[in-house]
């Protein structure tokens, strides 16, 4: 599903998903040839003026360096930052980028097998309200909402689904390293009522994935940049989960419950992770553009 605006076509409205604009600049034509012009003789009066140019030119140069190192401005330092760089990425960073078509899972699954998963939807940028429960909302109240992303993938054997969501954030390093500490302290990723929500659109293998059907979680607040990654899986063939199991726990070695057999919380777990990689090179990418 490609969602890169083709070119000329009308902006998408306010609230829709927007993709970094492509431009179009045609490539240089053959380069071709014409007669040159004689050159005439240098004359001394040019020269001279040439040289008191350059004198000038150099000196307004240094007067400038000079000016910049005694106030400590600097072109250096408007360079961006992550947190700069990230904050802006879901509407400057393409969805294929944010939330690749395929994500390959080397050792994800459980026993280190490895995984295939396949997007199959991508729900349109949102506020947190649209797409958080309400409990989730508050606890991340603290770092503010700037936008949230989310997209839907399945595994190769279509029989599990899993959510996988980006908040960005309006927090500073120092807001969110308090909201990690405050989710590692008091346990927040494993409260069953602070679980993602699913997104879950018609005419997809994930058409049933409901609330009732959220089988393993996990959400996990960054530090490097302003983002909040969060996944969510279920069964693909919508049967309801009564007792749902952090990520953490369903991958711990021994789990015996059903979600951890099915390696639901691989799912979740291995979907998250790949997604988080792939936004932190984005952003670092982006950063060494602005540097």
């Amino acid at each position: 599903m490609d969602l890169t605006p083709a070119p000329g076509a009308v902006p998408p409205p306010p609230g829709g998903y927007r993709t970094p604009v492509r431009y179009g600049f045609p490539e240089t034509p053959v380069e071709t040839t014409t007669r040159l012009r004689p050159v005439r003789p240098p004359q001394r009066w040019r020269t001279a003026a040439a040289a008191a140019c350059v004198v000038l030119g150099l000196g307004l140069i240094g007067g400038a360096a000079t000016g910049a190192w005694l106030t400590g401005d600097s072109s250096a330092g408007t360079a961006k930052s992550p947190y700069t760089a990230a904050r802006a990425a879901w509407h400057s960073v393409p969805v294929h980028t944010l939330f690749p078509r395929t994500l390959k899972g080397r050792g994800a699954g459980p026993g280190g097998t490895h995984r295939t998963w396949n997007r199959v939807a991508v729900a349109a940028d949102s506020t947190c309200k649209d797409g958080l429960d309400p409990l989730l909302l508050t606890t991340l109240r603290s770092v503010g909402c700037e936008r949230m992303v989310r997209a839907t993938y399945t595994d190769a054997t279509r029989s599990a689904v899993t959510t996988v969501g980006l908040v960005f954030t309006e927090a500073d390093a120092s807001g969110m390293q308090a909201l990690r500490t405050r989710f590692t302290e008091q346990k927040l990723g494993a409260r069953k009522d602070l679980m993602p929500r699913t997104y879950a659109p018609e005419g997809t293998p994930a058409a049933s994935f409901g609330n009732g059907q959220r089988a393993s979680w996990t959400v996990n607040p960054l530090t490097e940049i302003p983002v909040v990654v969060l996944a969510v899986s279920g069964f693909a063939d919508g049967r309801a989960v009564a007792e749902p199991q952090p990520a953490a726990d369903a991958m711990a070695s021994g789990a015996g419950t059903d979600i951890a057999q099915a390696g639901l919380g691989h799912e979740a777990k291995g979907v998250a992770d790949r997604v988080e990689r792939g936004l932190r090179t984005a952003v670092a990418e982006l950063t060494e553009q602005s540097g």
